[in-house]
């Protein structure tokens, strides 16, 4: 059976190296070939239109040409294929998800990567890919946070403990696993809690103290970290269980990390359409790392 491609999308801009050179090396620590793609942006309503496998690639595509002489003289490098689309890269770009393990992006870019994660396009690539896509963000992005980071190589994940996503831990570990990573692990509670009650038509504090809620989130995590450390008994996983925001203790936790992983939002019953999360959506905004952004399995989604 062929190994699943990593495919980087490429715009001709200083970003989209940045994102070819992480998507470059997950495939060479995947052993993967390396799809190198560029989208010829058209009206959002034209279809894309993939060059025929084996075709040359039109001599007059300058984006693919930088890119060549941009790889040039690596002496190790995976088995490579370039790719021309034509299309809406909002569309174009998701419709290889079910052709790939992964798929990599720039934060900002030209033409349709414009503002990419601030604009529809990236958002909507996040979204719709079948595969987990990992968003590269400009070099140099600060976050403002000032809590020591243990040294070494780290991945952090998010976990939602009363509704964890399998595939997002899943994604987590095995990248810990291939990079010889910790991973840290962020599972935020509420607090303070704030309970309505209908007799009274108040707000009343809640009956359970912090450290309560804390020790039971904590609870929870290990206990759905349990099988993913049997699996990955060489990973490393330390839950970082803390009150507040989600989103903002994942922006902070990216400080100096090889990559943060979140998961896209699950479909509901009376929400069909697939959605992006407001912490997965804030963590795109502001993270200083790359970015993973894993859909739920067929079946949550």
């Amino acid at each position: 059976m062929s190994t699943l491609p990593v495919i980087a999308a490429v715009d001709g801009s200083d970003d989209s190296l940045v994102a070819l050179d992480w998507a470059f090396d997950a495939a060479l620590v995947r052993e993967a070939p390396l799809r190198v793609v560029h989208v010829q942006q058209y009206a959002a309503w034209a279809k894309p239109d993939v060059l025929p496998a084996g075709r040359p690639v039109p001599e007059d595509d300058p984006v693919l040409d930088r890119v060549r002489r941009y790889m040039d003289g690596r002496a190790e490098r995976p088995q490579t294929e370039y790719a021309a689309l034509a299309g809406a890269a909002s569309t174009a770009l998701p419709e290889l998800g079910s052709s790939a393990q992964l798929l990599v992006l720039g934060s900002r870019g030209r033409g349709g990567f414009a503002s990419l994660l601030l604009g529809s396009t990236g958002m909507a690539v996040a979204r719709d890919t079948g595969c987990p896509v990992v968003v590269v963000p400009k070099p140099g992005r600060e976050v403002h946070d000032d809590t020591p980071i243990e040294p070494g190589l780290r991945v952090v994940v998010g976990l939602q403990v009363d509704s964890p996503d399998d595939a997002t831990l899943s994604f987590a570990f095995a990248e810990a696993a291939l990079r010889g990573a910790r991973l840290q692990v962020v599972a935020a509670y509420t607090w303070p809690l704030h309970i309505w009650t209908a007799a009274t038509a108040q707000i009343v504090p809640p009956s359970h103290d912090q450290d309560a809620v804390e020790a039971e989130t904590r609870t929870l995590a290990e206990g759905i970290l349990a099988p993913h450390r049997e699996r990955h008994p060489d990973v490393r996983a330390d839950p970082y269980v803390a009150p507040g925001d989600a989103a903002g203790h994942l922006v902070a936790a990216s400080r100096d990390a090889h990559l943060v992983v979140v998961g896209r939002h699950r479909r509901r019953l009376l929400a069909p359409a697939r959605m992006m999360g407001s912490v997965t959506h804030a963590v795109l905004l502001h993270a200083a790392s790359p970015v993973a952004v894993v859909p739920a399995t067929p079946m949550e989604e």
